[in-house]
């Protein structure tokens, strides 16, 4: 256990779940994570070991074989198990959304086909927004959905899926205007379509097609992938929610839990990358004493330790708002924001503290700095986060003139 990034208030059960999943971590994770990244390898027996402590479920409500946990519960796992190798929480991470966007906004029917086998692990989520000629301009989107007779189909290329190749069931944000008049805003004509496909590359069903992995500067082991929908028939009934138009609302919904995922994953990045530069300090000489004895990299040590607090302390607040069923949307963007940007300086920090060692494929931290990057751009840059900051700042903040 260590003394950093301590969560008060839990529950037992709570404490039970991430003291399993810290074990879990430092058995099966930790000590082959560098030598699947390098080879790029998918983690299927990691994989295999969440799948059995019920994790693909851990939200998923009891009604439907899921565990039914917090936010909360769910944001601390992540972060133990970024720790461990942040391509695995990736992994889970897109599978949890979808099944989030069902639960709170599908059909009856739609929970009951989808949401049992997900908690099981049997079907595994990714969800689609963005395209090549765009990231953060959702409103931008080009993909569209055509109402034909009792179903839709669906025309268009996506673009950065992870898990696009290993999941089985992919929710797809396109244009829909069928309903909507011309000049209708653009986010009240997108519509969510539940996409079920065969895992795998190329055709992986009629109309659709995951072309293959995307070669990646870190973020491996995780595919993520490009996805082509060329005549793609969906039948009605795999509108998310049932009706068209809500689209842009319900993944608008499952980023925003997803960005304490982010954070969650910047801070157990952070926090390994922590452990490794005190424990390599305490170990490397120079001038006749380890390094950790000298005054300028105690300071580094220093600022690494606070900067790993304070972005535990702002994705607990932010995964406890969303808990309590409050707006959440500047508690997420802040806590996105400063925990990848925090990641991104502590893993420098150890980086230059292991140094020339840290430039060596030999060293874990090499894999770390290579990673971190990622979650500056992952659910939104930081200007998007800035963005949402300011504009719900000014709303609280209201100059009464």
């Amino acid at each position: 256990m260590t003394r950093l990034a301590q969560t008060a208030g839990l529950s037992d059960v709570q404490q039970e779940i991430l003291s399993t999943v810290r074990d879990f971590v430092d058995k099966e994770i930790i000590p082959v994570a560098t030598e699947l990244e390098h080879r790029d390898e998918y983690p299927q027996a990691i994989v295999d070991g969440l799948k059995e402590l019920g994790l693909f479920g851990l939200m998923i409500p009891e009604e439907y074989g899921g565990l039914g946990e917090s936010l909360l519960t769910y944001a601390l796992c992540v972060e133990e198990i970024a720790r461990g190798w942040m391509s695995v929480s990736g992994i889970i991470n897109t599978h949890f959304i979808v099944a989030y966007m069902l639960k709170q906004h599908g059909t009856q029917e739609q929970k009951e086909t989808f949401l049992p086998r997900m908690a099981a692990g049997e079907v595994r989520g990714a969800f689609s927004m963005s395209e090549p000629g765009l990231g953060s301009d959702v409103s931008a989107i080009t993909s569209k959905g055509v109402k034909d007779g009792d179903a839709y189909v669906l025309n268009g290329q996506k673009m950065w899926l992870t898990n696009g190749g290993t999941s089985t069931l992919v929710a797809v944000l396109c244009r829909s205007d069928e309903g909507h008049p011309e000049g209708t805003a653009p986010h009240k004509s997108m519509t969510t379509f539940l996409v079920e496909k065969e895992p795998g590359f190329g055709e992986v069903r009629p109309g659709l097609t995951i072309p293959g992995k995307i070669d990646k500067m870190g973020y491996k082991g995780v595919d993520t992938t490009e996805l082509i929908m060329d005549d793609l028939r969906i039948p009605a009934n795999r509108v998310l929610g049932g009706v068209t138009g809500r689209g842009f609302y319900q993944m608008m919904d499952g980023v925003e839990v997803g960005r304490v995922n982010v954070a969650a994953r910047g801070c157990g990045v952070a926090q390994r990358a922590f452990e490794l530069g005190v424990s390599y300090a305490q170990q490397r000489h120079t001038f006749g004493k380890p390094i950790a004895q000298h005054q300028a990299i105690q300071f580094k040590l220093a600022e690494m330790a606070t900067k790993v607090e304070a972005a535990h302390a702002m994705m607990v607040n932010a995964a406890r708002k969303k808990d309590s069923g409050e707006r959440n949307d500047l508690e997420a963007g802040m806590a996105k924001y400063l925990a990848s940007e925090y990641c991104k300086e502590v893993v420098e920090d150890a980086f230059r503290i292991h140094g020339g060692y840290g430039f060596s494929k030999e060293y874990e931290i090499e894999r770390l700095y290579r990673e971190a990057p990622m979650l500056l751009i992952g659910e939104g840059t930081a200007e998007i986060q800035k963005m949402i900051i300011g504009r719900r700042l000014l709303e609280e903040y209201r100059f009464q003139g």
